[in-house]
Order: C-alpha cells, then sequence, then structure tokens
C-alpha cells in the first residue's frame, strides 16, 4: 500500500531542511521567478540545486511553485528555467498554466502538478486536466471531504488536498482585493493580504465596531487532523500543509504533528484521541483555527474578527546549532534565562533539560538571554543534534 505524502512548505534553505527533518515527505518551494510568494526568502539556481541534492539525500521530494498567472512578460526565459529544474532534478513543477504545463510535458521529465490556483472542484475539470498530461490535480480549499473523497473516486490522476494553513478570502487564485487597494497582484506574487487588515465598520457615519476590536474578511487557518484518518483511507495521494512565508519553529512543529498522526494511524489503523497532535500544534500556532470547508458550507464560526483572539506564540526560544562534546551551542531566539527548565523538541520525541549556566562567544556568563539570534553555549549530558529546537516551558 502506497503511503500518502505530507507536503510542507519551504521558504528557503533552512526551512527546507527542517521541514524534511521533521517529517516531511515532499517540500515545495519557490524559485526566484514564476513563483507566487515574491516576498519569501526564494530559492536561486544554486539554492535550488542544493536544495534538491539534500531532499534526495533523505529520500524526500521538491515540487517547484511556478504557478503565477502569467502575461506576455512572464514568457521569457520560462523554457529554459523549466529545462534547467528537470536538469538538477526537481521532481515536480507547480503550475496554473495550461500552456506551462505543455511545455514541460513537450521538453522536460518533470512532474506536473495543478496549482489550487486554478480552483480546481469538480471531477470533470480534474480529468480534462488529466487529459492534458497533468500528474497531480491540487484541488481549491473550497471542498468538503465528501467532495474531495467524490473528486479522487472519479478521478486517474493523483489528487493533492489541502490540510493545514492559511484560507484565501476569495475562492483560491482569484482574489482582487490587494490589487484594488495596493497595486499589488496577488495573483502574480504581491498579495499585501488587506482581507488581513484592521478595520473599522461604520453605519449611517457611526462606528459600530466595540473598541479594540476589528471587522475583517479574513478566515481562521485550516486546521484538519481529525479528517487525515479518513483522506488516507480514500486514497488523496498527498497532503499539504500551507505556509511558505512562515517560521522554522511552525514549519518544524506543524509537519511534526501531522507526521506523527499519519504514522500512528498506519501504525495502529485508528485515532482514538486527536488532542495530543493539536496539543503540539498549538506550541507554534497564533492564529486560530477552523475546519474550512471540511465539514460543508463555512459560517461565521471560521471567520477571525478580533484579532486579539489570535495570540503570537514566544515558546521558541533557540535553535541548536551543534553539539559537541558536551557543549551545546545554540542561535536564540527569545527571551530565557540560565538555569531554566526547558524542553527540548526534535524530530522523534520531546524531553526537559535544564540549560545551567549560559555562555556568550568570549565565554562571559550570561544570565539572561535576551538578544534575538545572539549564539550561547551550555553544558549538557544529552546528545542535542542541529536544528534541535528549545521551548519554554
Amino acid at each position: 500500500m502506497k503511503k500518502i505524502e505530507l507536503l510542507a512548505p519551504a521558504g528557503d534553505l533552512e526551512k527546507l531542511k527542517i521541514a524534511i527533518l521533521y517529517g516531511a515527505d515532499a517540500v515545495f518551494i519557490g524559485g526566484t521567478n514564476f513563483s507566487l510568494r515574491s516576498r519569501a526568502s526564494n530559492f536561486t539556481k544554486e539554492d535550488l540545486k542544493e536544495a534538491v541534492n539534500f531532499a534526495h539525500k533523505y529520500g524526500a521530494k521538491i515540487h517547484v511553485t511556478c504557478n503565477i498567472v502569467m502575461h506576455n512578460i512572464d514568457l521569457d526565459g520560462l523554457l529554459e528555467y523549466l529545462k534547467y529544474l528537470d536538469e538538477i532534478g526537481v521532481d515536480a513543477i507547480i503550475t496554473s498554466s495550461i500552456y506551462m504545463l505543455k511545455l514541460a510535458k513537450e521538453n522536460t521529465n518533470l512532474d506536473v502538478h495543478m496549482s489550487t490556483q486554478l480552483s480546481t472542484l469538480n471531477h470533470e475539470a480534474v480529468n480534462l486536466l488529466t487529459n492534458l498530461g497533468a500528474d497531480r490535480v491540487v484541488l481549491g480549499r473550497e471542498l468538503s471531504l465528501a467532495e474531495i473523497i467524490k473528486i479522487k473516486t472519479l478521478s486517474k490522476v493523483e489528487i493533492e488536498a489541502f490540510i493545514h494553513g492559511g484560507m484565501c478570502s476569495s475562492l483560491s487564485g482569484r482574489c482582487m482585493l490587494s490589487n484594488n487597494m495596493t497595486l499589488r497582484d496577488a495573483n502574480r506574487g504581491g498579495c499585501a493580504h488587506s482581507c488581513r487588515w484592521n478595520y473599522n465598520l461604520y453605519e449611517n457615519g457611526n462606528k459600530i465596531n466595540p473598541q479594540g476590536d476589528y471587522f475583517s474578511f479574513s478566515a481562521k487557518d485550516l486546521g484538519s487532523l481529525e479528517f487525515i484518518p479518513m483522506l488516507i483511507d480514500n486514497g488523496i495521494d498527498s497532503l499539504k500543509i500551507e505556509g511558505r512565508m512562515k517560521s522554522i519553529h511552525y514549519v518544524a512543529t506543524i509537519t511534526n504533528s501531522y507526521r506523527h498522526l499519519i504514522d500512528d494511524y498506519y501504525e495502529n489503523g485508528e485515532i482514538k484521541d486527536f488532542t495530543p497532535y493539536y496539543n503540539l500544534i498549538k506550541k507554534a500556532e497564533n492564529r486560530l483555527l477552523s475546519t474550512g470547508f471540511y465539514k460543508g458550507e463555512v459560517t461565521t464560526n471560521e471567520q477571525l474578527y478580533d484579532l486579539n483572539l489570535s495570540v503570537p506564540t514566544k515558546n521558541f526560544i533557540g535553535l541548536v546549532l551543534s553539539c559537541n562534546n558536551g557543549i551545546c551551542k545554540i542561535e536564540q531566539r527569545n527571551y530565557f534565562t540560565s538555569f531554566s527548565d526547558i524542553e527540548v523538541f526534535t524530530p522523534k520525541a520531546s524531553f526537559i533539560i535544564n540549560v545551567g549556566q549560559l555562555y556568550d562567544e568570549d565565554g562571559n556568563l550570561v544570565d539572561v538571554a535576551r538578544h534575538p539570534r545572539q549564539v550561547l553555549y551550555f553544558k549538557t549530558d544529552y546528545k542535542l543534534e542541529p536544528y534541535d529546537m528549545l521551548r519554554a516551558l
């Protein structure tokens, strides 16, 4: 039985490595061209080559986003870029362009995945894309679980479904709000996330939203842990986590939670309690979660009207850089003190240690770690690994 793919986001090489180490079977990334996240730290050609080599070393795949809505100017250099991706061993591209699908299938060995930007919401559209040569279709996020399952049943191609992350206030790939308000084209990599801004609501010239609250078009983030067993049982091929602009702690935590859930389900045949997986997600997720469209039409319960309900998490306090001869070298990310009890979060397990006395790079004693990205040291009997993470309790 083919195991379902867990597909994680990565905005740069560090995030890519962490996504794979913390359990991703595949990672989707963007190059400096043709990608929808122009503000992410996108991958140069040299980065792409390193990404492929790292992923393949760990048995993971690389999907490169080429999913902008293309204008004539975007055709320049496209074929050469696709051939380069093929040459360095990229496994698949993600595109919303029928022309790019045709070009890639005729000139490269790349698999082509049709992007959620196409808003594919029915099996006839899936089958049309299949007949045109698509190897996978990424469904729109506006589908219920029952609709996803029916599409898979009536399709002859790989199906990818979103399971976690930000939800668009419009149909996927159809939003013009950012264009209208900021002249930044959401479908060409420039989304200003206007739906998440703070707004006041007026009636007859009088502000009617409560003091400190705001009116928003924004949706709560998608969280679909309880639906994973059904997606597995019904043959969905890939489960996609959204968030190429998220932090390394977010990528590691969300990926790892779904990784453990998927593995536990394959091993045990059932999940009796989803609470442990949600508790892990809560350590990194600072926006309220909902089930999106998975249960059917959304209600006001799936909307985020009050940003005060979103609390940025600060429990990620450090990243392990190395650990040799009992000396652990870390990069600080949030405030903590010497002799703190902390949680060590690794791809396989979590455990509690006391950091003891902290030292800076000059060997000076440090009582309080208060400078972001400061390199610090402490002694430990535990063998920590690079990319292990430290959390405050």
